[in-house]
């Protein structure tokens, strides 16, 4: 299996769209259109702070990485916030999560990035993958929708 990670490209809309309305399906929530394209737009945009990565296998789009870069009051280099992470179901178990996180991490390390971060669901199954890169915090995650 040839896998490659990489920046995502304007020619990868219309399989990451479809990795898209998957994780969002996983997740039972729906995004606007508007919102969907914005986000798209935001990751090919060089000023933006949102990124996009892919995992390409054989060619075709299998999984995605979006991350924000943001700053931080405690730190001087950069956050990085992986804000999304998909495989498509019918290549799950073959690495690419595993994959494309190493490949923030790695980035992370080469460009002074001071920490990686993200949270997921209690009761996600790819949290046994998760554990296998650093320890859960005992932090509680408050959101107030505005």
């Amino acid at each position: 299996m040839d896998v490659v990670i990489r920046e995502i490209q304007a020619a990868d809309k219309a399989q990451w769209r479809t990795l898209w309305n998957g994780y969002n399906q996983f997740y039972a929530s729906t995004v606007s259109e508007a919102i969907t394209e914005k986000t798209w737009q935001r990751m090919l945009d060089e000023r933006s702070s949102i990124y996009g990565r892919v995992a390409v296998v054989n060619g075709d789009v299998q999984g995605f990485a979006h991350i924000v870069l943001h700053e931080g009051t405690w730190v001087i280099a950069p956050i990085c916030y992986l804000e999304d992470l998909f495989v498509a179901p019918e290549t799950r178990g073959r690495g690419l999560a595993r994959k494309l996180i190493q490949s923030l991490v790695d980035e992370g390390k080469a460009e002074g990035w001071s920490r990686l971060y993200w949270h997921t669901r209690e009761s996600n199954p790819a949290r046994k993958l998760y554990d296998q890169f650093t320890d859960v915090e005992d932090f509680v995650l408050y959101r107030m929708n505005l």
